[in-house]
């Protein structure tokens, strides 16, 4: 990949130049030079795929780590010795909150460039390449627009305008949907791109040039946005776009999967890991455990994702001490208790000695125990939050770069989720088919992604009540609901949509109420239901962010979106 980008600096280099004057080219034109028709745009688009899913460090670090995968329940900060506070991200934060609007609102800029080269009358048109840039468009305004609310779209990639209006999400998906109507159409029964440089192969860092497969992704897109759609105000379109999708070919295979391999080469702050964060600060102070809602979920229903996701507890001897004075001592009794109902709730054998204001436990060593952190924890219980009580990510997630170790895929679209969203449909009422079926099919292909023995797959589908729909449609959903939650492991910005929008998992969708362990923060204990814009939008745009916000409503995290009603 390294030698990729290379090329795409070179090519966005000469594309430029190529757009310049003509006379100069014809008094300056080397002979050892490129020529316009040996730039394709097949390096552009390898570019826009690392910004969308592996941006530099530093909006990685403050909008998937501090923001998405927290708010998505599946990481957690908060425990003695880290630098972050459980309330961080939910005490608003404009540094934090900035650092995530800037990205998001800045990708369209190069999105952008890239449809007009490709467009009709672009220096470097290709129908084909315009059809893939609509799809990462589809994919980017789904993210944008489920993290924020209203933001510019129709208006956005108008080069003359400059302050543009902030849409609707009604209109957004409305528009997202017919864009990827068209890529679809325009692909047909295309199989690739073009020939010679037009040929896209290891430059997509999704299907390796597969137009078919990036066809099936724009059909799930579709399928996704319109079941989410389904309902709110306005979405007259949402049916006849979820009769459409299920009529098309879907990801639902294990080829399907578009997982962008990480590189291990490119610099942080040109292509970011977890593992950037993880190690690259030193200590303990940077790092983060699995939240407990997941591992619960995984722990309980005897599924053999928990070894992959998370490692066992390390354990040891651990001092409770209380505190001399403040909120800390008068609480201690209940935060220990606390601490310690956790770890009974996930069957780790420890002996405790001492009493009263000073105790130790230690925990045994003959078994692995797995034991998620609670989201959310407030300061106050932070000293009896002993990080070896809790699991740290799976090794894969958060290795290192240039180590020679491998690193676990940035998560675009899944074929677990194909099937998950055909069975939803069905118990919906908007398709026919065997739910059960395509449910099982999900969590098969759900842990494939995850490399689990075929074995371990048969044997959970075979014997847990978890991989069975029998109970009502409500039920039936939130098991639906919980297993795309799951597969959305480190891609916390659909997990955290997932929960927004169909209210579960239901421990993270009712938010926290007992502020003597949690941390109310600024949404008054309640669940984030989106982001605050960034104040570089009010500082530039601020007419247009005033006018949105009187529709959708106050800039504030607790603000429901337009499919959340």
């Amino acid at each position: 990949m390294k030698r990729i980008l290379k090329t795409i600096s070179t090519s966005l280099l000469l594309v430029f130049l190529l757009a310049g004057c003509s006379d100069f080219e014809e008094i300056n034109t080397r002979p050892d030079a490129f020529g316009s028709d040996e730039v394709s745009a097949k390096y552009f688009l390898t570019g826009i795929q690392i910004e969308l899913y592996a941006p530099n460090r530093f909006p990685y670090w403050r909008a998937q780590l501090i923001h998405a995968d927290r708010y998505a329940g599946q990481f957690t900060f908060g425990f003695n010795g880290c630098w972050w506070s459980g309330s961080l991200g939910y005490n608003y934060s404009a540094g934090y909150t900035d650092a995530t609007y800037n990205w998001m609102a800045g990708y369209v800029s190069n999105l952008s460039v890239y449809q007009n080269f490709v467009g009709e009358g672009g220096d470097l048109e290709n129908q084909n390449f315009y059809a893939l840039g609509l799809i990462m468009k589809g994919l980017y305004y789904q993210m944008y627009t489920d993290t924020f609310g209203m933001v510019p779209y129709s208006e956005a990639l108008d080069p003359d305008i400059i302050t543009p209006k902030l849409d609707s999400q009604s209109e957004i998906y409305r528009g997202v949907i017919a864009d990827l109507d068209q890529a679809m159409s325009i692909i047909g029964d295309q199989t690739e791109t073009g020939s010679g440089i037009e040929f896209l192969a290891e430059n997509d860092l999704f299907f390796n040039g597969d137009m078919q497969q990036w066809k099936k992704m724009a059909n799930t897109l579709k399928l996704r946005m319109a079941l989410r759609a389904q309902g709110a105000p306005g979405a007259d379109f949402a049916e006849t776009a979820i009769s459409e999708a299920l009529q098309a070919p879907l990801l639902t295979t294990e080829m399907d999967n578009a997982l962008m391999e990480k590189d291990t080469e490119i610099d942080q702050f040109g292509n970011a890991a977890y593992g950037d964060i993880w190690h690259n600060f030193g200590g303990i102070g940077s790092k983060w455990n699995v939240g407990k809602t997941l591992i619960d979920y995984l722990r309980d229903n005897n599924d053999p994702r928990l070894s992959r996701y998370a490692k066992p507890i390390k354990g040891g001897e651990f001092t409770f001490t209380k505190p001399a004075e403040g909120a800390g001592a008068s609480l201690f009794d209940k935060h220990v208790e606390f601490i310690l109902d956790e770890l009974d709730n996930a069957g780790v054998d420890y002996t405790k000695t001492g009493s009263g204001d000073e105790f130790t436990i230690t925990v045994a060593d003959d078994e692995d125990y797995y034991v998620g952190q609670p989201s959310r924890l407030n300061p106050e219980i932070y000293p009896h939050v002993k990080n070896d009580l809790f699991s740290e990510p799976a090794d894969w997630i958060i290795n290192p770069k240039n180590q020679g170790q491998e690193i676990f895929p940035e998560v675009v679209f899944t074929a677990a989720e194909g099937n998950f969203l055909q069975a939803e449909a069905i118990i919906k009422g908007f398709g026919t088919g065997d739910a059960q079926a395509l449910y099982q099919e999900g969590i098969r292909q759900a842990m494939k992604v995850w490399r689990v023995d075929e074995s371990e797959i048969e044997a959970f589908i075979a014997n847990e009540e978890m991989a069975l729909l029998n109970g009502t449609d409500e039920e039936n959903l939130e098991k639906i609901a919980i297993q795309r939650w799951i597969v959305s492991y480190t891609d916390g910005f659909e997990a955290w949509a997932i929960v927004r929008d169909t209210g579960y998992p239901a421990q993270l969708a009712n938010g926290v109420s007992d502020y003597d362990i949690y941390s109310a923060g600024t949404l008054n204990g309640e669940y984030p239901q989106r982001m605050r814009y960034g104040n570089q939008e009010y500082n530039t745009n601020g007419a247009n962010v005033e006018a949105a916000i009187q529709e959708q409503g106050p800039d504030e995290q607790g603000t429901e979106l337009w499919w959340a009603d």
